[in-house]
């Protein structure tokens, strides 16, 4: 097979969006656009892979050294078009031979099978591979004209098109396939000729062309070069991205009595037979097993819930919570980075941060492991079968021994043995009558005040 290598524009300051977050590195699915675009050129085969970034978003050359290395990112500097922007990745291509991929950086929906097809046109002969779509609305796209043999003569700008023009359905949807020779010798005559002096890369189907080179385009769907340029235009994309994932699941054997309502991320990972009630959601890195349920109004991220499961409602899960078989994890209880072992429950209203917890221990409501000291964060173990009572605090780093019990209301600051009771309480005080007569005296000056 051809060897593959992609092009990825992502130099656009992205203004439309009107944030401080480069637009590229907005998120569908709990990842970025340029993360997805990514994956999808890696998985699509694309064994080189630079991305041309801007001067103004450093954040987007960081994102791009650290998956892909320093020399993936191309500086377009200053930005003059689509064209020069591919350009910048001339030198660093220099040695590759193979086939090109260009893409752009915001489009959260495309996918392999997208760009399958283009590779394909390459393999049969044909110069130069675009991607073209037809959408609902084509009023501001260009139109992609072709022969009578279907081949692409030229792309006309909707601001040159005449009526003829505007009736084809056929549009270019910015991405292309060429070998690597070909694709910068086009790019190379293209011409700033037009009102805006850029570099377009349109321009090189007229390279081409004039060459007698073969130019094909494949009709993909709309979704597949969806941009994200405006926050409508992104909650649009997410709402698209969020009812394949749930019809993925249903379809799986997830149960959801409405799927509507629960928001997944990319990576989420539900097993058939788990059960997800309304309202909940999954931010990346979560695993959930057969047979869980995930109750309603529940948030959970970077954590496991294991078979048998049952989380909620209203529990949250944080980045390293391990929930065992069985376990139980109730309203309003919090836990990260804590293991909690088979058949063990935290029912409610409890914080549990750093440690782990014991096949069948049971923590009471109100527990906290008390995790941090302002400085640094310390574990706390609570053993196989123990039982810590009602608003009882563990102070870490500190261990409760298997079978041991915490007596309600404890504030427990040193190890407890297995099988030991450990009590830390203040000498009950009573005062017979006290409460009758602060009544009395505070009822008085109270009723004295609004005279």
């Amino acid at each position: 097979m051809t060897a593959r290598a992609a092009v990825i524009m992502a130099a656009g300051q992205g203004t439309r969006m009107k944030s401080p977050v480069p637009k590229v590195l907005h998120r569908v699915g709990g990842r970025s656009l340029l993360d997805r675009v990514i994956d999808t050129v890696q998985a699509a085969g694309c064994t080189r892979i630079h991305v041309v970034v801007g001067n103004h978003s450093p954040e987007v050359r960081a994102l791009v050294v650290s998956r892909l290395g320093e020399g993936a990112a191309v500086l377009q500097d200053p930005p003059l078009g689509t064209g020069h922007a591919v350009l910048a990745a001339r030198e660093a291509l220099a040695d590759f031979d193979g086939d090109v991929l260009v893409v752009n950086g915001d489009c959260p929906l495309l996918g392999t099978p997208d760009l399958e097809p283009l590779f394909a046109i390459r393999a049969k002969g044909a110069a130069l591979a675009i991607m073209g779509f037809e959408p609902v609305d084509p009023l501001l796209y260009g139109r992609i004209l072709r022969g009578a043999d279907g081949h692409v003569m030229r792309i006309v700008e909707p601001s040159q098109a005449t009526d003829e023009v505007r009736a084809v359905k056929l549009c270019n949807g910015g991405m292309y396939v060429a070998d690597r020779v070909d694709l910068f010798r086009w790019l190379g005559r293209v011409k700033n000729d037009n009102p805006k002096k850029e570099y377009f890369i349109t321009d090189i189907i007229a390279e081409a062309t004039l060459e007698h080179a073969v130019v094909r385009a494949n009709v993909a769907p709309e979704t597949a070069v969806m941009g994200a340029d405006t926050q409508m235009q992104l909650s649009q994309a997410e709402a698209i991205f969020q009812k394949r994932r749930r019809d993925q699941f249903l379809a799986d054997g997830v149960a959801m009595p409405a799927p509507e309502t629960v928001h997944f991320s990319w990576d989420t990972r539900i097993a058939p037979g788990a059960t997800v009630e309304p309202y909940v959601v999954f931010a990346p890195g979560v695993s959930v097993e057969t047979g869980a349920v995930i109750r309603a109004f529940s948030h959970l991220e970077g954590a496991v819930v294991r078979a048998g499961a049952l989380v909620g409602p209203y529990a949250r899960l944080r980045p390293g919570a391990d929930i065992g078989e069985e376990a139980h994890i109730g309203n309003f209880v919090e836990v990260k980075k804590v293991r909690v072992g088979k058949g063990a429950k935290a029912n409610h209203l409890s914080y549990l941060g750093d440690g782990s917890v014991g096949a069948g221990a049971n923590i009471g409501a109100g527990t906290i492991f008390c995790n941090y000291d302002g400085f640094f964060k310390y574990d706390t173990h609570v053993g196989e079968g123990a039982f810590v009572g009602s608003n009882s605090a563990l102070v870490a780093p500190v261990s409760i021994g298997a079978g041991a019990y915490i007596g309600s209301g404890s504030v427990v600051t040193r190890d407890v043995p297995a099988d030991a009771l450990a009590l830390e309480r203040g000498t009950q005080i009573e005062k017979p009558g006290w409460a009758a007569r602060f009544r009395d005296v505070m009822g008085a000056k109270k009723a004295a005040a609004k005279r």
